[in-house]
């Protein structure tokens, strides 16, 4: 016998989509999301993604979905997830693990490319510390975050939030949905080169 109702579960699910669709800027965020990403990947940049745990599946799913495919044949697409597991280790005993996104875009972001970091807490100490050097290398970082967007809603160019203060599965859940619309959006605004400006 599970300690919980299945249906329960599952409304608790929709119930945390529905609060995150009622916000009144849920769909201009991520036009503008996805405009920042068409945009660098148009114009010769690339997307940058990160995260801990399940948010870093996530950040890798977002990344072969766009060098791969998603639903039409197409180009592939410069993304890429900081998931090496030796640059992981090496910095994260060099400099510890603070520092293994950050280091990464020292060396491999540059000034027009896109940093998704993903966050549920939205104070992940690694991500902040990755927003930091976007600031100063002049890279655009959008964040898909949680709870209240924590100490990243205000350190990052674009917060995406998914107002949910339970667990972070929740929270991921959203987060998955809102990775695939993104790569929907950059897949139809590249493949039809399209001069787009997301609703305001």
């Amino acid at each position: 016998m599970l300690s919980f109702n299945v249906l329960d579960d599952l409304k608790e699910a929709a119930a945390v989509l529905d609060a995150y669709i009622r916000q009144p800027d849920t769909a201009a965020n991520i036009e503008k999301a996805i405009q920042l990403m068409a945009e660098s990947i148009g114009q010769g940049g690339k997307v940058i993604s990160a995260g801990n745990g399940g948010s870093m599946c996530d950040a890798l799913h977002f990344a072969e979905e766009l060098s791969g495919r998603y639903r039409d044949d197409r180009p592939s697409y410069a993304a890429i997830a900081i998931c090496d597991p030796s640059h992981l280790t090496c910095v994260g005993n060099d400099y510890g693990f603070d520092a293994v996104f950050s280091r990464f875009l020292q060396g491999v972001g540059r000034k027009g490319d896109v940093f998704l970091g993903i966050s549920t807490s939205g104070n992940s100490s690694n991500i902040i510390k990755a927003c930091e050097v976007c600031q100063q290398k002049g890279i655009a970082s959008v964040m898909l975050l949680g709870k209240d967007g924590g100490r990243l809603k205000d350190l990052c160019d674009l917060p995406i939030i998914v107002p949910h203060c339970g667990y972070a599965d929740r929270i991921q859940e959203v987060h998955t949905m809102i990775i695939h619309i993104l790569i929907r959006g950059i897949e139809e605004v590249l493949a039809a080169g399209q001069n787009w400006t997301p609703n305001a």
